[in-house]
């Protein structure tokens, strides 16, 4: 396993998108990871914590980790987004 298998630059040919030499071990500069890259259905996404837990188990540290965190977080927090916004809209329906 190759650290580009989570990345968003890393082309279905095997190839960085960026024009980078695929690293030997799991560290890269320009990592950008994806969320669909550790889960192929969006719905199996649970939680931000089961992503770092994967992102560790296939041996991602620091600098890489802690970009899995933040998109881990940022889906978090737009699912948040999602959920009061329509519980907001559900709402003004029934006080309609």
């Amino acid at each position: 396993m190759i650290v580009c298998e989570f990345c968003l630059n890393y082309s279905e040919a095997g190839t960085c998108r960026l024009g980078l030499n695929i690293p030997k071990g799991m560290k890269c500069r320009e990592f950008a990871p994806g969320i669909e890259k550790f889960c192929a259905n969006p719905e199996d996404f649970v939680s931000a914590r089961q992503l770092v837990e994967m992102a560790m188990f296939f041996g991602l540290q620091s600098t890489e980790l802690k970009k899995v965190k933040i998109i881990a977080e940022r889906r978090v927090t737009a699912e948040s987004a999602k959920c009061t916004e329509y519980l907001h809209r559900r709402n003004e329906r029934v006080d309609a």
